[in-house]
């Protein structure tokens, strides 16, 4: 049984609609990576040795490229190689200082599963829904300006931000449980103007798009 999570029922209803199939479970995470690590583990320990994998997927926003280009556009799917937690550590005016010492390890770039990231791309291509894929950086506090955007970008190479896929990808590896993360870009992080956002096209969007993967993870599941 494949695990489908999103942080809220704006993000999961789409996809409760689109995809019924009996081998997927639903969570919606709640906002952020606290709430979002909480669930998961209590849900994964509910539901022990039952899960083959987790597919994470809401909306996002794209950061802009050293032109200035935006790295996707508004309602692109973007699917993640990897999840880095961005603003977890010192925050200085043009980085952030990743947190490191004796004694002060910490996990904070987790690498998606390449066999779901592989199944998932022959979905989308076979839909042919075109995607953009590359990191993706989990925040605390969603950027507002343009500069730390650019921060951000330039630190992690990122390509979009979310608040809760680092937390997923971390409980993930704790289960040894594979990982996917698809993302539709709902605004540009730029300074603030919710007015350009495209919020409730995104949820749809990305719900359709995690309903295409899943259908085809499940069709394709030889064990």
């Amino acid at each position: 049984m494949y695990l489908v999570t999103a942080a809220t029922h704006f993000e999961m209803e789409p996809f409760h609609a689109a995809c019924r199939h009996d081998g997927v479970h639903q969570l919606v995470t709640g906002i952020g990576p606290v709430e979002t690590s909480v669930r998961l583990m209590a849900l994964l320990n509910r539901l022990s040795g039952q899960i083959k994998g987790v597919v994470n997927f809401g909306v996002g926003g794209a950061y802009f490229d050293s032109s200035g280009s935006p790295q996707a556009g508004l309602l692109d799917i973007c699917l993640a190689e990897r999840e880095v937690l961005g603003d977890f550590g010192v925050c200085l005016e043009e980085e952030i200082e990743r947190i490191s010492g004796k004694g002060l390890e910490v996990l904070d770039t987790f690498v998606m599963d390449e066999g779901m990231f592989n199944l998932a791309s022959q979905a989308l291509q076979k839909e042919q829904i075109p995607f953009h894929s590359g990191n993706f950086v989990t925040v605390s506090c969603t950027s507002g300006t343009a500069v730390r955007g650019a921060v951000l970008a330039r630190q992690h190479d990122g390509i979009c931000e979310n608040m809760e896929g680092a937390a997923v990808a971390r409980v993930c590896q704790e289960f040894h449980l594979p990982c996917l993360e698809i993302r539709c870009i709902s605004n540009h992080v730029e300074d603030r103007d919710i007015s350009r956002w495209k919020l409730k096209q995104a949820c749809r969007k990305s719900g359709e798009a995690a309903a295409v993967i899943v259908r085809h993870m499940v069709e394709n599941c030889h064990d």
